[in-house]
């Protein structure tokens, strides 16, 4: 397939991102649900996620979609679009600036094509599987850093894993012991893409969807980078449990988290 995928999903993102901001000022009066504990999605999930899928339909009227709020449409087949069409409810609920659309391909669950976008920003993140990782059309590599010694890492804590929380914090501060600081912004799909552009150094966080990282996750391949689960395995983690970096700050960082996970968490 070619590069036009890319470009339906840059389409279809930019549709649901006009839908995003269009509803910013009435936030107060949306309905929101709460789908699990501490877990909400709101109306404009749900608008977001049929604008997506409606361009990606048009243009793949085969291809399996997989979206957080509506699961799964289409026949199964090698390829299928995962999609998270507001990725950072929880910021955009409360109106706190940091909130993503995020859609992928994955081919035999591999993403092969990925965008994320943010709607305030007008920021269009882009990658082609061997055909490298774009901001608004400019070529984006992952930071040179070498060590966790300055880092900047991003990570978050999941709203359905609590029962980790002791493990998580226990690794967080193991690497604020070696790097220079961590961020919780609460969008992993958006955190990604800024390691995939140099603006953190590192991402890690456990129990996340597939729709949360996979095109984040191609970013930070395809701008030089790698990923995979806190064991070190390399690939879209099928526990959710995800280190995303340079490759000398993802192994310094799956060494320090190796080292506080429990068993479950690092997949053994």
């Amino acid at each position: 397939m070619p590069r036009p995928a890319v470009n339906v999903a840059a389409r279809a993102a930019r549709s649901a991102g006009n839908i995003i901001l269009r509803y910013m000022n009435r936030i107060e009066g949306l309905a929101v649900v709460e789908k699990q504990r501490m877990d909400f999605a709101s109306e404009v999930d749900r608008l977001a996620e049929a604008e997506i899928v409606k361009e990606l339909r048009r243009a793949y009227p085969t291809h399996a979609i997989v979206g957080e709020e509506s699961g799964q449409t289409g026949k199964g087949g090698p390829l299928t679009w995962v999609i998270d069409p507001l990725d950072g409810t929880h910021n955009y609920l409360r109106g706190i600036p940091h909130f993503s659309v995020s859609i992928a391909l994955l081919d035999k669950g591999e993403p092969v094509y990925g965008v994320v976008f943010d709607p305030l920003r007008d920021e269009l993140f882009t990658a082609s599987k061997g055909d490298g990782a774009y901001l608004n059309d400019r070529r984006i590599r992952v930071a040179k850093r070498e060590s966790l010694a300055g880092a900047l890492i991003g990570t978050g804590f999941p709203y359905r894993v609590r029962n980790h929380l002791e493990s998580q914090l226990a690794m967080t501060a193991a690497l604020l012991k070696e790097a220079e600081d961590v961020r919780r912004m609460g969008s992993a799909a958006l955190d990604l893409a800024y390691v995939a552009t140099g603006r953190l150094d590192g991402y890690f966080e456990p129990g996340l969807n597939v729709w949360d990282i996979a095109a984040g996750a191609l970013l930070v391949r395809e701008a030089g980078g790698v990923y995979g689960d806190f064991a070190g395995r390399e690939g879209l983690p099928e526990n959710g449990n995800i280190i995303a970096a340079n490759h000398k700050v993802a192994a310094a960082m799956t060494e320090v988290i190796g080292a506080n996970a429990t068993p479950r968490l690092l997949g053994v």
